[in-house]
């Protein structure tokens, strides 16, 4: 999988992770390339009732200010996308 550009993987590693990691959950990077991230959400957050509106406030703006005019997409559940790859949170 290519290397997102190093403003995604800040934000991936040092924002959302510790993010979804309080609230139980994981993050996986799927995909990424200079312009497009799929990320995809696991854990407790992904069940969370709260889950779109987090996504569509939080997630997804985050990560469209990292990637100026690219596109994201978050996936969630319980199954993980084959070659996929956990974000830990930033110490």
């Amino acid at each position: 999988m290519p290397e997102p550009p190093p403003t995604v993987q800040s934000v991936l590693a040092q924002v959302l992770a510790p993010l979804i990691a309080a609230d139980g959950g994981e993050l996986y990077l799927v995909a990424a390339s200079a312009d497009e991230v799929h990320v995809h959400l696991a854990g407790r957050f992904a069940g969370c009732p709260g889950n779109e509106l987090v996504v569509r406030r939080v997630i997804e703006p985050a990560l469209l200010a990292a990637l100026p005019g690219g596109a994201v997409r978050v996936s969630s559940g319980a199954l993980i996308p084959q070659g996929a790859e956990r974000v830990a949170p930033a110490p």
